[in-house]
């Protein structure tokens, strides 16, 4: 199954910050909660605006130095990110859904 943007997030934040697995996944889901946003349905423009917006003050409320440019090292590694990639042409969930729908 294809990574979502949320699993991609927490995991370049555990990866670049001091925070562990657990409090990566967690500050997400907060910054995303505050943003009004569901990690399952959170799209990658939705995610970029959270890491713009949100995500660097929660990280500041948790001592990370250095947030905004945690953020912005994540977006630019967001914005090259392909959920799809991985998967065979034809088979993403749309192709997958309108196959069905034919």
């Amino acid at each position: 199954m294809a990574q979502s943007f949320f699993e991609f997030v927490a995991d370049q934040l555990e990866e670049i910050s001091p925070l562990d697995k657990l409090e990566a996944r967690g500050t997400v889901r907060l910054a995303l909660k505050a943003g009004g946003l569901d990690p399952r349905s959170i799209t990658k423009e939705q995610m970029i605006v959270v890491l713009q917006k949100v995500l660097p003050g929660e990280l500041k409320t948790r001592g990370v130095d250095r947030a905004d440019g945690l953020c912005e090292q994540i977006v630019a590694r967001l914005k090259a990110f392909d959920p799809q990639g991985s998967l065979p042409a034809g088979e993403s969930p749309e192709d997958v859904f309108r196959r069905l729908g034919n």
